[in-house]
């Protein structure tokens, strides 16, 4: 099979742009995977791991239970591990699976009473965890930069769900 030919920048990119957007895309993957090494390494990982921690997180910030496709919206997994995910987190009684109100063939998931402590207990580690990393490396205003400009990246995904 042939590979695909190499595309233009997208519509809208001028030459100048490519270099900067790649380096800055470069560092924050490397910010990323810094971090990351940091938190796994943590004590808190003995109930959940981070990845299991990823969806009772996500389950927690919504409203209401969650699609499959919903709930793979706010985390790092493809659809099978996820699937695979959820049934050993339902199996551990961490989260439960309910019939869709509104579409008779879907199933939404949400956080039990044992899944929301966990979330709850190692959730308030991990925001320590955050805090002290990145306030070590930026000040208040730089947080504020940072968090602004990773939602406005954040905003030009659409998402499907209601988190």
């Amino acid at each position: 099979m042939t590979p695909p030919a190499p595309t233009e920048p997208a519509a809208g990119v001028k030459a100048e742009q490519i270099r900067p957007a790649n380096t800055a895309w470069e560092a924050l993957l490397q910010a990323h995977a810094s971090l990351m090494e940091v938190y796994a390494g943590e004590n808190m990982w003995t109930e959940i791991s981070m990845r299991e921690y990823d969806v009772l997180y996500t389950l927690a910030k919504a409203r209401t239970p969650l699609r499959l496709s919903e709930l793979r919206d706010g985390v790092l997994l493809s659809q099978p591990a996820l699937s695979r995910m959820v049934d050993r987190l339902i199996a551990r009684g961490l989260v439960s699976r309910e019939a869709d109100p509104g579409d008779a063939r879907a199933v939404r998931i949400s956080l039990t009473d044992k899944g929301r402590q966990i979330q709850r207990r190692v959730g308030r580690a991990h925001a320590r965890s955050v805090a002290r990393e990145v306030s070590a490396a930026l000040d208040d205003e730089e947080i504020a930069q940072l968090d602004q400009l990773c939602r406005k990246l954040a905003a030009r995904r659409a998402p499907h769900s209601a988190i």
